[in-house]
């Protein structure tokens, strides 16, 4: 056997191997052998079938199953002692007939490089880290659900403002029937405000669905759709006051402090508006940190620039599914995942630098960490350390669990790199502001 590489540029090659019969003639034998002995032909005695019609039968997919064994073994062995970095897999060359009697049996594989490169972490434009911060408005808002969820609800027989009103609201034609709390005040235009005020429990009134409530999402809540849904909505509904409550706000003092946080943690309003703000901005952490990664991502790709071997690669995607692609349909695919592959590529590179792999250690304690975590939000204490060593280990048998956590877990090393690493721009927005950045416009 030999095994000889020819490179075509920097970033293809090509693999020839050469088999000669003695390579594969005894293991090719030793199965028809194995045929031989099991075979049931009528005529003949189990394990007497003359050699030739055992031939005649199953030489040519035996030798073909062999070789390719053969190739397969030594293809991958080679390619480990070169070291070569590859981009997909090697592609056969298709031979139209194969002499399996010949002497020497050649087969050429086709190999698309991983290119070289050097990683610009910071580049010329660099990257905003937006923070968001809580702003008056939307801390006052928190502080009044705080108020209305630990307040009292007293009956009432008048519809005033402040109000809530639990109400039927049907429309049979558009299947329409929910069971909502609304607040008097979602409520918006003259004629309905009048409406409603004027109305007793038990009263049904029909409205015009249309600028009925002074935001889409109070209508989508009450008529049980979606916002887009909301322009299928019928022109009316009937609805019947079941139920009217006036909601006692609880008041902001020491009793509901404690309620809130750790008795003693929280002893002024301004103490509690910061841990609200504290909390607020906790729950944007997420969405402002994604974004990051996302710029982060478009900006290394910006500014690495490597070629790839795009031919290899079209050829490669056009044969490496279920289903064979068309020349068309691999091309549309290439173009789609060329950004994935480059980042792919880069951030491989960026681990393998700066020694970001991840250790089972890690993962491990990454692992108890949210399993903690979890059990917190329940309500429920963190286990003991053993509770928690058998818990993870049990996790780790699952290995879609485990490729999930490890993902997690290189997001968020990546994310804490480029922190530290790509000289960010820190700015501090409201949630608008950010909205804006990140989608265009408000939501």
């Amino acid at each position: 056997m030999q095994i000889t590489r020819t490179d075509l540029d920097a970033l293809n090659s090509t693999i020839t191997i050469s088999l000669e019969q003695n390579d594969f003639a005894e293991k090719v034998l030793n199965v028809l052998n194995d045929y031989r002995k099991n075979a049931n032909i009528p005529g003949f005695r189990k394990g007497h079938v003359p050699m030739g019609m055992i031939k005649k039968q199953y030489e040519t997919p035996v030798t073909a199953d062999e070789v390719n064994k053969l190739l397969q073994e030594n293809l991958n062995k080679f390619i480990e002692e070169e070291k070569l970095e590859l981009l997909g897999n090697p592609l056969p060359k298709m031979q139209e007939e194969i002499d399996w009697k010949a002497d020497v049996l050649n087969f050429e594989f086709e190999l698309g490089l991983s290119p070289k490169f050097e990683v610009n972490l910071k580049g010329k434009k660099g990257v905003t880290f937006f923070q968001i911060e809580a702003d008056k408005k939307m801390i006052d808002e928190q502080l009044s659900y705080i108020q209305k969820q630990y307040g009292k609800i007293e009956s009432s027989k008048e519809i005033t403002p402040g109000t809530e009103l639990s109400v039927e609201i049907k429309n049979e034609d558009a299947a329409i029937d929910t069971t909502p709390v609304i607040e008097f005040d979602s409520i918006k235009g003259k004629k309905n405000i009048t409406a409603l005020s004027a109305a007793k429990i038990g009263d049904t009134l029909e409205l015009n669905t249309k600028g009925l409530f002074n935001e889409d999402s109070a209508a989508a809540r009450a008529f049980g759709v979606t916002i887009p849904q909301l322009e299928e909505l019928p022109k009316t509904v009937s609805i019947t006051i079941k139920e009217v409550n006036n909601r006692i706000l609880a008041e902001l003092n020491q009793e509901l402090f404690d309620k809130l946080y750790e008795a003693g943690t929280v002893t002024s309003l301004k103490a509690l508006k910061e841990k609200v703000k504290e909390g607020i901005e906790k729950q944007f952490e997420s969405q402002s940190e994604q974004k990051l990664l996302n710029d982060v991502t478009e900006n290394l790709i910006d500014n690495t620039k490597f070629d790839l071997p795009k031919e290899f690669l079209i050829k490669w995607l056009q044969n490496s599914g279920e289903k064979p692609l068309t020349e068309e349909e691999a091309k549309e695919e290439y173009e789609k995942s060329e950004k994935g592959i480059r980042y792919q590529l880069i951030e491989g590179a960026i681990i393998k630098e700066y020694d970001l792999q991840i250790k089972f250690e890690e993962l491990q304690s990454f692992a108890k960490d949210l399993i903690k975590q979890q059990m917190a939000q329940y309500g429920q204490m963190a286990p003991e350390e053993k509770e928690l060593d058998d818990i993870a280990a049990r996790i780790f048998t699952n290995q879609e669990e485990t490729k999930r956590l490890s993902d997690q877990l290189m997001s968020k090393k990546l994310l804490d790199f480029y922190k530290e690493n790509a000289g960010l721009k820190t700015k501090k927005v409201n949630y608008d502001a950010f909205v804006k950045e990140a989608y265009g416009s408000a939501q």
